[in-house]
C-alpha cells in the first residue's frame, strides 16, 4: 500500500538516489544506468513510495517507469560541498568543482528547478554560507541524527525541510522520504510544493533501517580513521 494512502492528497517521494553504486568509469555507468534504475524503481515502489528523484553525480538522465514517477535530477559538486537540482529540466552534465553554490542555485531556478542542500554535515561547508538562494534543506537518509543541524540551517535561510535517502545501492532507498502536497505528483508539481512550503520530510524507522545505518556509520567511521592515519 503506498504510503500516500496514509495523507490525503499526499505522495511520498524519495528527493535523493542514485543508480548506480560506483563513480567515475562513465561508459561503464552510462550502460549500468537502466538497470540500476530498475532495481532502485523496484525498490521504491516495495517501500510503498509513489516517486523518486534520481540525481546522479554531476549529470542527469531521463528514466520512467511503469510503477513509480521519476523525478528528473542532479547531485552538482559545487565548490563548497553538494547542491542537489530536482525539477523538469536540469542540466545535463555538470562540471565538478567549477560552480559556485550561488551559481548553482541561479542556474536551477533558470531552469525551473529547485536548488537543495543535501547531507550538510557531511565533507560540505554550504552550511557556513549566507544568502545562497536555497529552496530547501535536506535531512540526508545516510545521517538522520544531524536533522537539529538541518533544521537550523533551513530556519537560517527560511526554507523548509525535505529529506531523501541518498541511496547508491537500492535496498537504501526509501530510508528518508518527502512528503508532497499535490493533486498530481510531476516535476513541476514538486518544485512548486517545495517553493510554497507544502512537504514533510519523513525518516523510516524501521528495524531493518536501523540495522543499515548502523552498519554505514560504522563504514564511515573506519573510513575516516583510515584518512586521519595517513
Amino acid at each position: 500500500m503506498s504510503l500516500a494512502n496514509q495523507d490525503a492528497a499526499m505522495f511520498a517521494v524519495d528527493l535523493h538516489a542514485h543508480t548506480r553504486f560506483f563513480h567515475g568509469h562513465r561508459r561503464l555507468g552510462d550502460r549500468f544506468d537502466p538497470y540500476g534504475f530498475a532495481l532502485l524503481a523496484r525498490a521504491v515502489d516495495r517501500r510503498g513510495l509513489d516517486g523518486v528523484a534520481t540525481t546522479n553525480h554531476d549529470y542527469s538522465r531521463a528514466f520512467s517507469d511503469s510503477t513509480i514517477t521519476a523525478i528528473p535530477g542532479i547531485e552538482v559538486s559545487t565548490t563548497h560541498g553538494h547542491v542537489l537540482i530536482i525539477g523538469p529540466n536540469p542540466p545535463i552534465e555538470t562540471v565538478p568543482l567549477e560552480y559556485t553554490p550561488w551559481e548553482v542555485a541561479e542556474m536551477a531556478h533558470d531552469r525551473d528547478c529547485v536548488a537543495i542542500v543535501c547531507h550538510p554535515c557531511r565533507n560540505s561547508t554550504v552550511a557556513d554560507l549566507e544568502g545562497v538562494p536555497f529552496d530547501a534543506v535536506e535531512i540526508n537518509g545516510k545521517h538522520p541524527r544531524t536533522r537539529p543541524v538541518a533544521a537550523e540551517l533551513a530556519t537560517a535561510h527560511g526554507v523548509p525541510l525535505v529529506a531523501g535517502s541518498d541511496a547508491h545501492l537500492p535496498f537504501e532507498a526509501g530510508r528518508a522520504y518527502t512528503m508532497i502536497d499535490a493533486d498530481r505528483l510531476t516535476p513541476e508539481s514538486v518544485v512548486e510544493a517545495i517553493r510554497e512550503d507544502r512537504v514533510e520530510p519523513r525518516v523510516a524507522t524501521t528495524r531493518v533501517d536501523q540495522v543499515i545505518r548502523r552498519g554505514y556509520r560504522t563504514l564511515h567511521r573506519r573510513k575516516h580513521g583510515e584518512t586521519r592515519s595517513e
